[in-house]
């Protein structure tokens, strides 16, 4: 069964634009979620998405209501 998963960085990318800062993943397991979200990467790159050493992983509970994620950066 598919569960959510909330990806974030670990520290905030330099520079900061044209980088994806986090990604909600619906996935069956860890991997899979790092999996979807590096094939949605931008100037970062691929493989801080794979790696728990550049980004966190964390499943999400479901049945609450509520945003789960907004990822704002304004210049």
């Amino acid at each position: 069964m598919a569960r959510l998963w909330l990806l974030r960085p670990v520290s905030a990318w330099e520079p900061w634009y044209d980088r994806a800062f986090g990604f909600v993943v619906e996935a069956d397991t860890e991997a899979a979620a790092r999996v979807a979200a590096s094939l949605e990467h931008g100037d970062e790159g691929a493989e801080v998405w794979l790696s728990d050493a550049s980004t966190t992983c964390a499943e999400l509970p479901t049945g609450i209501s509520g945003v789960i994620l907004r990822d704002l950066w304004s210049a």
